[in-house]
């Protein structure tokens, strides 16, 4: 049995909060600088060149690549064989105050939805999987409202056709259109209920740094891109080749009588930072 302190995790979460902020993650700046060179529309190019350059800056500087820092969203991937010594809600808590206070990053949480008090740095929204082992791997997801606003879920019938579910995730990118900051990393969850349906969509967009897997959907997936780098939408919707940057699917089992299908998209500003104790 591993024991861990909350102290540890609260510290660590802080360090997360600040660096998912501030360091874009390598895959998406791999992805980024691979469309500057496939780019052929010049404005096109020269507004991905820009978001580049921004974000080596933020690094440099310590800054925020974006002035909207998120509603952070906490994922835990808890080992059987971890004891936490102390309250760990409280400690992701804590840690996310605490690392938003150090990095200077806004705060954007308002504690009544409908009464909309003054913006606070708590609390983030956790989601905690059980999982085999002696590791705890802490995930913050710094995700914008502007893309979080896009998001879309469809109750299909189990009958649907492919083609429709097709329609449904391209259109939800259409009706993003440059609202949301594109280009964009798409994440798309089919299955499950539908608040499942919503969580695997967003679980997606770690498909490049953490283990969550993508099973049977890498067809699908690059059919999906294509359709939607052909909208022309473009960086920032000044139109060009480069309205999507990837398309990441997870499914999961769902019953007889539904087919859940979520789009949750993402700017071009994905932000996540993992560490695993």
């Amino acid at each position: 049995m591993k024991t861990i302190h909350a102290y540890t995790i609260t510290r660590v979460v802080s360090d997360l909060c600040i660096k998912a902020n501030q360091v874009l993650r390598n895959d998406v700046l791999q992805a980024l600088t691979l469309a500057v060179r496939r780019e052929s529309n010049k404005k096109a190019k020269r507004l991905l060149k820009a978001i580049v350059e921004n974000a080596a800056i933020a690094k440099k500087e310590r800054l925020a690549i974006c002035q909207d820092t998120g509603l952070p969203t906490v994922f835990i991937e808890l080992g059987q064989g971890v004891r936490i010594k102390g309250d760990l809600t409280a400690a992701l808590v804590k840690g996310v105050a605490q690392g938003y206070r150090r990095g200077f990053l806004r705060n954007s949480i308002v504690r009544d939805p409908l009464a909309r008090t003054k913006p606070a740095y708590l609390p983030p929204v956790i989601h905690i999987d059980i999982v085999k082992g002696e590791k705890l791997t802490l995930t913050v997801l710094p995700k914008g409202f502007g893309c979080e606003n896009k998001t879309q879920l469809k109750m299909f019938l189990p009958t649907a056709r492919i083609g429709e579910i097709k329609k449904f995730i391209v259109d939800a990118v259409k009706a993003a259109g440059p609202d949301a900051c594109p280009p964009y990393v798409v994440g798309v969850g089919i299955g499950g209920t539908a608040d499942y349906a919503c969580l695997l969509a967003k679980k997606a967009l770690l498909a490049g740094n953490t283990q969550y897997a993508i099973r049977n959907t890498k067809k699908l997936e690059k059919e999906l891109l294509c359709a939607i780098n052909n909208l022309r939408i473009g960086p920032m919707g000044l139109g060009g080749k480069t309205t999507a940057l990837a398309v990441n699917i997870l499914t999961y089992p769902t019953h007889i009588a539904g087919l859940p299908v979520a789009v949750n998209i993402s700017c071009h500003a994905l932000r996540s930072a993992t560490a695993v104790l």
